[in-house]
């Protein structure tokens, strides 16, 4: 007998069975194939235009000229001797060498910008107290006020009634029956007043 419940025992059977047949949609049996070399490379000199041309990486275009020619890998841009930047087609034929140096320039610019200014934010953003802060301390100094005005008017009220009761001869009964009272807790230790 399954330890399983029949329901969960068929759920795991179909797993086991979906992910073994999912292992082995992936292995494929092994075929021998021998394999032919490579074609020799295309010069880039046999590219007789532009579009043919620029598909390559290692070929370069030059308008002056109208021939493809191989891409100096040993500089980054090409010398003025092979062709003018303005002529130069690499990659694509509507973008010329000045214009492709021009947008770099403007994007690695604007990336360079952005990270100096989310430095400077971040930077500045820590070194200041935020909002909440200053909200917090100057809701505190207000209660604090508060309390000191409602101590002040709680002293205030308690020597007015003192006085009317002085005045009244109801202070010497206060001062009494507090005392008594205090006696009372001090000897029996339960009895409040």
């Amino acid at each position: 007998m399954s330890p399983l419940p029949p329901d969960r025992a068929a759920w795991t059977r179909f797993v086991l069975s979906a992910s073994v047949l999912l292992l082995l949609s992936f292995v494929s049996p092994g075929e021998c194939q021998t394999t032919s070399p490579p074609p020799p490379p295309v010069r880039c000199s046999s590219f007789k235009d532009c579009d043919s041309c620029v598909p390559h990486a290692k070929c370069l275009w030059c308008f002056t000229t109208n021939n493809c020619t191989d891409y100096p890998v040993t500089w980054w841009l090409p010398p003025a001797s092979l062709c003018p930047l303005s002529q130069a087609r690499w990659g694509v034929c509507w973008l010329n060498f000045e214009a492709l140096i021009i947008a770099l320039a403007v994007l690695v610019g604007t990336f360079l910008i952005s990270i100096v200014i989310c430095c400077c934010c971040c930077c500045c953003c820590k070194s200041r107290p935020s909002g909440l802060d200053r909200d917090e301390e100057r809701f505190a100094r207000r209660r604090e006020e508060i309390r000191q005005r409602a101590e002040e008017r709680k002293v205030e009220r308690q020597s007015r009634h003192d006085e009317i009761r002085r005045k009244y001869g109801g202070y010497h009964q206060c001062v009494i029956m507090s005392l008594m009272c205090f006696l009372l807790k001090v000897i029996l230790g339960t009895v409040t007043c």
